[in-house]
């Protein structure tokens, strides 16, 4: 690496990945503090197990329909423009769960978040590979979706703490819960249009010979791509390649959703636990997924190797999640979840290496968003599912092997796929 390159990369990814990191925190707490709310809020609104899964899951079904448009409006009008956007709406729509008063209102404004918020996920994927060549994307990615298991660590004691608001100002704590943590997405969305650049090439906090470096590099990684193949938008959405790495996610996105929405819920079961001590429990999973994420990415990208940094993490999640469904004690089911975690969170990064490998421009924006809209309608599926077998058995533990089996369809699915890993390493450092 010369010292151009590394001047510039830095530059790069202390500009950008810090503050990415933070949108996404909030993306995600927004997301999923759903889970708490379910500690207090199903009781308040006369609530079933499989009436909160539904809700919980229903935001993917509004997800995945209006995925694919929000990318390529992101790649129309910048990314700078429309994820202002997109955190403006979700912020205001996080804030109106406050105000559900039953099965039905809870429905509609997780279907209006499912809208407000699709498009965000992908079109950050799709935005840092217009700034990161392919050998640091398992890292920087790996960076950037740790905000994921992250937003649990810090947001899961900070969620069980505002549940203790209940009854200030006529407030029940998980109203309260809701409208607190709506407040970051709104000031960040202000930010996010004054702070973002959309191309490298715009960037003046970049010296002429790091744009320039950058710019050309990126070309000339995107000139490979275009050699082997390039495909239109349409050719894109229906590729082989891309519907494989779909069915990946959806296994891998029902591990994160399927257990993290219920797992709250999971550990109070234990019996005698305060709120506060249930959120931090529940955060250990996610320690450990934030320490494999980064840790594996940077390994994937030191040698180069992303099939099997998927599959193998995807074995060990399976595995903790099917030990988890069988014992009862608790300190085993928190050690065989934490496991679990460690496998699911780290092979999100690499997996995101995959389509950026052979897809670039307009098929990019679509075909990442497609991958992210097929695979988050295990967000669905999955708390579902929970919930449903919970109501007609009183257990988690179906459930909980319906999850792992997903896991195994996508590791299966990860050692069928084709890929060709001199996409990755064709273009030359352009010094």
């Amino acid at each position: 690496m010369g010292e151009l390159e590394r001047r510039t990369m830095a530059k790069v990814t202390v500009r950008l990945v810090p503050f990415l990191v933070l949108c996404y925190f909030v993306a995600y707490l927004d997301r999923v503090n759903v889970g708490f709310a379910g500690l207090t809020m199903r009781t308040d609104l006369n609530l079933s197990a499989s009436a909160y899964g539904l809700a919980s899951g229903i935001f993917f079904l509004a997800y995945f329909v209006f995925e694919v448009p929000s990318n390529l409006f992101l790649h129309k009008f910048g990314a700078r423009k429309w994820i202002a956007r997109i955190m403006l709406t979700w912020g205001i729509v996080s804030g109106a769960n406050a105000f559900v008063t039953g099965a039905f209102s809870f429905d509609v404004v997780r279907v209006l978040l499912g809208i407000a918020e699709a498009g965000f996920f992908p079109g950050i994927i799709f935005f840092l590979t217009l700034w990161f060549p392919a050998a640091y994307r398992g890292r920087i990615v790996g960076w950037f979706m740790a905000a994921i298991p992250a937003s649990s660590v810090i947001g899961a004691p900070v969620s069980s703490l505002l549940l203790y608001l209940d009854g200030v100002a006529g407030l029940k704590g998980w109203q309260w819960m809701f409208l607190v943590e709506a407040v970051p997405a709104l000031i960040l969305s202000g930010v996010v249009f004054v702070y973002l650049t959309d191309r490298p090439a715009d960037a003046k906090w970049l010296a002429d010979d790091e744009r320039r470096w950058l710019s050309d590099r990126l070309a000339a990684e995107e000139r490979v791509r275009e050699r082997r193949e390039s495909l239109s938008v349409a050719q894109a959405l229906l590729d082989p390649r891309v519907l494989t790495l779909a069915l990946i996610y959806f296994g891998a996105v029902a591990t994160n959703y399927g257990v993290g929405f219920w797992l709250p819920q999971i550990v109070a079961g234990f019996g005698g636990l305060t709120k506060f001590e249930i959120g931090l429990i529940t955060a250990i999973p996610y320690a450990v997924g934030t320490i494999s994420m980064v840790l594996w990415g940077r390994r994937s990208d030191a040698t180069m190797e992303r099939k099997a940094h998927v599959a193998i993490p995807l074995l060990v999640a399976a595995a903790g999640i099917a030990v988890a469904a069988f014992v009862g004690d608790p300190l085993y089911k928190m050690v065989a979840l934490s496991i679990a975690g460690f496998g699911v969170f780290s092979s999100l990064p690499v997996f995101w290496t995959l389509p950026a490998a052979f897809l670039s421009g307009p098929a990019a924006a679509a075909g990442i968003a497609i991958i992210n809209a097929l695979g988050n309608l295990s967000g669905f599926a999955g708390p579902y599912a929970m919930g449903w077998i919970k109501d007609a058995t009183g257990s988690f533990s179906g459930g909980l092997l319906v999850i792992a089996a997903l896991a195994v369809v996508g590791m299966i699915a990860v050692i069928l796929l084709p890929h060709d890993r001199k996409l990755e390493t064709a273009a030359a450092p352009a010094e």
